[in-house]
Formats: structure tokens, sequence, C-alpha cells
């Protein structure tokens, strides 16, 4: 039994946010109902965004709300409150909250605290480039997927109806800069979508486009080995993609990307998925940070030094027991996150009753990318699977991981189903302003309109 009341707080709804208060949820089933314990999950968004599908539902072959898990309804035994934590005072244990009502009174709220689970995640990991404030296009959110996927089929529009040769150029030149997973499995998904939306347009052939990545170093996909990472580039460059290795963005100003070789590509479409960063949520604690702005952990998943706080995911810095070299941390992905947040939750639990600490130790089993529809490669275990196999793994594994059975179900049937008719390559750009049509009804001029749109959607 735990010994005395506990209050605690989960900051962020993402994997290890979730997962976490999941966990607590059944360890603290009998604590929760007698009183004795009490869970708070302070998160901006009422969802956790399953963020492998991201590539899958900007190309349309997942629906958008089935992306997403609403927190409500599987932590039916914690407290959500949507809004943001600004600052924690671990000392005093309080962390000072803004949510959407006291943004609109220009205030914030303490919020006291027993335990502290820090997940706040990370965000887009931006350079001072020229233009990529204005011009920019991230992929780490639902809606960036989905408004990307509205912007790329605009272009195509775009270039259906103009006569102009450089504004049609411009609106079929794709530029991804990052070759990880998001930015690889990004462009060939709506390279895919696009091939195919392109029969349906009298004047737009799949060669008339231009889809070009962008990576600093000399390789992609690390994570899936270097001959893997050769074969992705081998395949992605026989479908007329560009891929420029060792080379970076030097400035996206005025919908020109110039790289360090000297090319220069007008485009009005530049996807930036190079890499992320801790979130700033960390900056404003009093706890232990590393060198690179995250939180210096131990193995069973405490903060070093400060008793009472945890942390795991991208914003942890935790050792691996299981590496050879000492001093090695587990890599900030949903494989170790999700596999963290299990232990986490437990071990919490097991600090109230006073009970022993579990060490987190899982070694790594592997990745798989989905290249397309039926295209992919994936190491697992050592093994290296390419094309339909390792799509079709990419597929099972992906499902096995994606929270409840509810979620399960939606995303097989809509395979199924994508399987059995042909996409859907509708845009619906309009559902990101949608009082635009009634204020122009209205007489007054929409605040955002096509022509001041720098990303160039209507």
């Amino acid at each position: 039994m735990v010994k005395e009341r506990a209050r605690i707080l989960v900051v962020g709804g993402g994997y290890v946010g979730m997962y976490t208060a999941l966990r607590l949820q059944r360890e603290l089933k009998q604590e929760l109902r007698r009183g004795d314990a009490e869970i708070t999950v302070v998160t901006p968004d009422p969802y956790m965004t399953y963020q492998p599908f991201l590539p899958e539902a900007a190309a349309g072959s997942i629906s958008p709300r089935h992306v997403v898990v609403p927190l409500r309804r599987v932590l039916d035994q914690c407290h959500v409150v949507v809004g943001e934590v600004t600052s924690i005072d671990h000392a005093v244990r309080t962390a000072a909250v803004t949510t959407l009502a006291t943004a609109e009174e220009g205030r914030t709220e303490l919020l006291g605290y027993d335990e502290l689970v820090l997940a706040p995640g990370s965000v887009s990991r931006t350079l001072p480039i020229p233009g990529l404030a204005e011009y920019g296009i991230g992929f780490k959110t639902v809606e960036e997927a989905i408004g990307l996927r509205n912007h790329v089929l605009e272009q195509m529009d775009i270039a259906s109806s103009t006569r102009d040769p450089s504004l049609r150029d411009a609106a079929l030149t794709f530029v991804f800069v990052g070759g990880g997973y998001a930015g690889v499995e990004a462009l060939a998904e709506l390279e895919d979508m696009a091939r195919y939306a392109a029969r349906y347009y009298h004047n737009v052939r799949p060669g008339d486009m231009k889809w070009i990545l962008v990576e600093a170093s000399d390789r992609i996909l690390p994570e899936v080995g270097e001959e893997m990472g050769r074969y992705t580039v081998t395949q992605l460059r026989r479908r007329n993609i560009q891929v420029l290795l060792g080379t970076r963005l030097e400035s996206c100003a005025d919908r020109v990307a110039v790289l360090s070789d000297g090319q220069r590509f007008p485009t009005r479409t530049l996807v930036w998925t190079a890499g992320v960063k801790p979130h700033p949520l960390l900056a404003a604690t009093d706890l232990p940070l590393t060198a690179r702005g995250r939180l210096k952990c131990t193995a069973e998943l405490t903060v070093d030094g400060a008793p009472h706080a945890w942390g795991a995911g991208d914003a942890a810095s935790v050792p691996d027991v299981t590496a050879a070299e000492p001093g090695t941390e587990t890599a900030p992905n949903a494989q170790h996150a999700l596999r963290q947040a299990r232990v986490l939750g437990g071990n919490i639990a097991h600090a109230l009753r006073g009970e022993p600490l579990e060490t987190y130790a899982h070694q790594y089993a592997g990745s798989v990318a989905s290249l397309g529809l039926h295209k992919g490669v994936a190491q697992i275990y050592g093994r290296r699977l390419k094309g339909y196999p390792a799509w079709f793994m990419h597929r099972v594994y992906h499902l096995s991981r994606v929270p409840t059975f509810n979620r399960k179900a939606r995303v097989l049937a809509e395979w199924i189903l994508a399987g059995l008719f042909k996409r859907e390559i509708v845009s619906l750009g309009s559902l990101e302003h949608p009082r635009a049509e009634f204020e122009l009804a209205a007489g007054r001029k929409p605040p955002h309109s096509a022509s001041d749109d720098p990303k160039g959607s209507s």
C-alpha cells in the first residue's frame, strides 16, 4: 500500500506521458479508488500522436483521426489538463501551468505535486537559415502532416492551371531537408501519392515533378544500417528523386532553396525534418541537465540528484546498461520511449510502496522504414529485409504498437479498404482556415488569404 497520499504530475501526453499514466492507472488502481493517489496529466493537446503513422496519414493511407489517441478516453482515472507547463520549481514541488482559460486571462496557475514525471518530448531543431522561418514546413504533428498533403496537391493544381513556366516549375519542386526517418518516409510516401495523383491531371506528368532530399551527412536512415541506407538511396534515385548527400541548405529566402554545393532550386515547398532538440521547458526547471540540454537520469529513470523526479523519452538522457561501452545512452526513439514508460510507471508505484526499483535494460531490436506503397527497408535483430517484406513488416510492427484495440481495428480496416479501392487524392486546404468563406461573405477580407500564405496554401 502507498504510505501516504501521493499527487503525481505527468508533464506531456506523448509516448512517455500516456504510457506512464496508463501503467500507473493499473498499478495504483486500489489507491486511486480510495483517494490515496491522484494522477494529473498536463498536455498541450488532448491526444497522443502516433508519429510513425504521420507519413501514411500525409499520403492518405490512414485517416488523421486514427493517427491520434484521445487521452481522456484512455486515461479515464487521470485528470487530463489541456495546457502547457511553463516552468517547474522542484525544490518546492510546484509547476506553473497555462491552460486555455488562464491564457485568455493573461495569468498562470501553480500546480503542486509530490512525484513529477517530466516528459515534454522534443521540438524541431531549426537553424538560423534565411527564409526558413517564413517558408519552411515541419513534420512532427498530425496537423503538419495533413497540411503538407493539402499543400502538395494544391501545388499540383497551381501547376496545372498556370501558363507561367517559372511558377509551374517552382510549384512542382519539392525539397526535403533531413535524411532521417521523418524526412525519408514523408518524401517517399508523398512522392508515391503525387505520382498516383498525376494521372488525374491532363497536363501534369510524374516526370514534371522534382523531388529533392538534402542531407548534411554522407548517409541516410542511419537507424537501419549502412547497407540498407545505401539501398534506400539507390531505390529513391531509381524513382528520379535527387538524393544530395554531404549537402546543406544555405538559404531559402524568396522561395529559392540555395544549397552548399551551389545548386539553386526555385520551390514553393520546403519541408524541414533535420533533427530535433530537447523541449524548451527543460531549461525552465531547477533539475540537472546534460550538456545537450536533456534531463540527467539514472538507469532506474529517476532524475539524478533530484528525489521524486522522473524522466524518460526524448527529454531524458538514460544510460544504456546493455551497451558494451560505458557512458552510452539509449537512443531517443519511440521504441525506447514506449518501454521506458512502462518501467517508469512501475518504478513510481514501487517507490510509493517502499519497494526496490527496476533497472531499464532493453537491447535495440532494429528498425523499419516505409518508402511508399509496397516498398520499404528493415533491419530486425541483424536480419535485413528489402522491398515488399520490409514494407509488410513495417505495417505489422506499427499496427502491434499503436495504442488501443480500437485504433488497431480502424487502421487495419483502412488498409484493407485502401487495397480494394483507389486512393483518395482530395485536397481540403480550406479546413485550415474554416472562417475565411464566412468572413468574405460578411464583407471582411479574411485575415489569411492565399496571397498572404508564405507556404503557398490557400
